[in-house]
């Protein structure tokens, strides 16, 4: 399961502040974060792709079917 953690979000800028205590060795290093809605459609979307097994000569029409999925999660037409 993916651990979350609770942070808060400026609407402007959207800097991302989390809450913890300091233990006087904290270092700032950037990092890449995606929402948590974001990455449980992509997440969706590869669970199905690893535990379909398409029927005997439609494999074609899965992938193509996957493939319609992931371009309307990623915004994409073609």
């Amino acid at each position: 399961m993916t651990e979350r953690i609770k942070a808060w979000q400026c609407i402007g800028c959207g800097r991302l502040e989390g809450h913890q205590p300091c233990v006087g060795i904290c270092e700032d290093h950037p990092v890449e974060l995606v929402s948590a809605g974001d990455f449980e459609a992509f997440e969706a979307l590869v669970r199905e792709l690893a535990t379909i097994t398409p029927r005997d000569g439609a494999w074609e029409n899965s992938y193509r079917a996957l493939q319609e999925r992931a371009r309307a999660l990623t915004g994409r037409t073609k």
